[in-house]
Formats: C-alpha cells, sequence, structure tokens
C-alpha cells in the first residue's frame, strides 16, 4: 500500500568553516512499504528520485534506480555515514538529499524493518 506523505526535509551543504553554505529544501512525497523494504519519492528544485531501501542481515541498504546505483548504509539516522556513502556513488547534492530524506523517516519506519 502506498502512502501519500509530505514530509519536508531540510538540506544543507558546505563546511560552515570553510565554504558558504548552500540550502534547499525537499519533500517526500509517498512511501511504500513492501515488507522487506521500502520506497519512496523525494522531491526538490534539483528534481525528484526514487529511492528503495531497507535492512538486511548486515545492516541497511539504499539503492537508486535513476542512477543505477546503490550502497550499504549506517543506521538510517546516521546522516554523516550516510551521506559518505551516498556521494561516493552519486553527485552531492543528491546524494545529501537522499541521507537527509532517511534520517526524516528513520524514527516513523525504523522499527518496522
Amino acid at each position: 500500500m502506498t502512502t501519500n506523505v509530505n514530509i519536508p526535509v531540510k538540506c544543507t551543504i558546505g563546511d560552515k568553516d570553510h565554504c558558504p553554505n548552500e540550502s534547499w529544501e525537499a519533500r517526500i512525497s509517498y512511501i511504500k512499504n513492501y515488507g522487506s523494504h521500502y520506497e519512496m519519492r523525494i522531491q526538490s528544485y534539483y528534481g525528484s528520485v526514487l529511492v528503495l531501501f531497507g535492512k538486511t542481515a548486515f545492516g541497511y541498504f539504499a539503492c537508486i534506480p535513476d542512477y543505477e546505483a546503490g550502497c550499504h548504509l549506517s543506521h538510517l539516522g546516521d546522516i554523516f555515514w550516510n551521506i559518505e556513502q551516498l556521494v561516493r556513488i552519486i553527485d552531492e547534492v543528491t546524494g545529501i538529499t537522499i541521507a537527509e530524506a532517511l534520517r526524516a523517516v528513520a524514527d516513523y519506519i525504523d522499527p518496522k524493518i
């Protein structure tokens, strides 16, 4: 079953000590629970992206079909590790947006996966 949602996601790039920050907002427009994994659509000024994510015996994962990419993640709320992993496989803005969206839904869904 698809759940239409409107979850705001605040994203920031840059190091406050060394370069100016750039901020943007994104929105999670839906989340679908497949039982073994989730699917979510994230929309922002930079476009939209579909993300499949879940948990295995070895930890969490994310697959981004639009980019033909995927990676292992830490806990969904671990923003620093997840950004590092995601920006290794996709562009920085999209990686940050996905990591922030995962953090936004972590408390909502984490006990269920």
